[in-house]
């Protein structure tokens, strides 16, 4: 039993095509690009004038994958352009929810961790004094030399926290600002290419749509 065809493309000059091409060489009606239930990809010509090929190859019909080059002529088919011919790209917005979603996650533990490790560091040498003077209660006020090491941890315990409080602090906005620029990269338009900034996903899927004027992409299936 044949597989099911669950997306065709009729592709050419006329209008009426999903998927229109407004070049010389390609025919009102040039070829057809359909994909099946299991991912599959297959070009046919519509008995063209300048022909369809496949990797230099003249074709009737041929399985393609997203890979080849195909040649409607001497243009070039964009084949992902061409499977969005009706401009939905909700699958792939859905997908950008996990990646908002993980930059949430890794802002917070970065910020709650380096809290953490910044309040242990500064208030540690507070304890390891109290401890020091709990020793010279206990041995007593005789032994000179604890009495000095005590005064010595005394002064300089709680500067060498402020500045190991300090360094772990100066680590946060570099951690940050390396989860951010990938942020960047990865919270896009999937059509576009636009930063979609710190905006919540649930937020700009409400819009349904890109923004961009130029683009107009369907983030949400209507």
């Amino acid at each position: 039993m044949p597989n099911k065809v669950m997306i065709t493309v009729r592709i050419g000059k006329a209008k009426d095509n999903e998927f229109v091409v407004d070049d010389p060489y390609v025919s009102r009606y040039h070829a057809k690009l359909t994909k099946n239930e299991q991912g599959e990809l297959f070009i046919e010509d519509a008995e063209s004038t300048n022909g369809t090929f496949v990797n230099s190859d003249r074709v009737i019909r041929k399985r393609i994958t997203a890979t080849d080059v195909v040649m409607l002529g001497n243009y070039m088919l964009n084949i992902r352009d061409a499977l969005k011919y009706d401009n939905d790209y909700s699958e792939e917005f859905a997908a950008l929810k996990q990646v908002y979603d993980s930059y949430i996650r890794e802002k917070i533990r970065i910020q709650s961790s380096n809290q953490f490790k910044t309040r242990l560091f500064q208030s540690l040498p507070f304890a390891v004094i109290g401890v020091v003077g709990l020793i010279v209660g206990l041995v007593g006020k005789s032994n000179h030399t604890l009495i000095i090491v005590s005064l010595v941890l005394a002064v300089c315990a709680p500067t060498v926290g402020i500045y190991l409080g300090a360094r772990q602090s100066a680590k946060i906005p570099e951690l940050l600002q390396n989860i951010a620029n990938q942020f960047k990269i990865d919270y896009v338009c999937p059509k576009c290419g636009a930063f979609l900034g710190e905006i919540p996903w649930e937020s700009l899927a409400n819009k349904k749509q890109c923004p961009v004027s130029s683009c107009r992409a369907k983030w949400v299936k209507k």
